[in-house]
């Protein structure tokens, strides 16, 4: 049996674990979705484009995202600051995966569904 110890640093080398729950959680996908869709876009833009996103749960996802290095901030020394968000190139490498998978998960979202209600009752 492993120790505690070594079982959380195996789980630590998964690369799910590890990379994608970082940025495959509620809000992530979406944000460097939009992100892409502007190129450059500051944080009150982006908090107009997804309505439910509160301010501070997308600063939690922006820092998240940037500490990953899949989003770029840019600050400008001006009074007020101004703060622009952009995707680094590995960030924009993965862009084409999420839309895969949004495409699959629109393609199937029925079959999921209609299997839930069968399921559940």
């Amino acid at each position: 049996m492993l120790k505690k110890n070594s079982q959380n640093s195996m789980f630590e080398m998964c690369p799910i674990r590890n990379v994608i729950a970082r940025f495959g959680n509620k809000w992530g996908f979406l944000v460097l979705l939009v992100i892409h869709e502007h190129k450059v876009i500051r944080f009150n833009e982006l908090t107009r484009a997804i309505p439910d996103l509160s301010a501070r749960m997308l600063s939690v996802t922006l820092r998240t995202l940037e500490e990953d290095d899949l989003v770029k901030r840019k600050v400008y020394p001006e009074i007020p600051p101004r703060v622009e968000y952009s995707l680094t190139p590995i960030g924009e490498e993965l862009i084409p995966i999420i839309i895969e998978l949004t495409e699959w998960a629109n393609k199937n979202l029925p079959t999921i569904i209609n299997h839930r209600k069968k399921i559940t009752g």
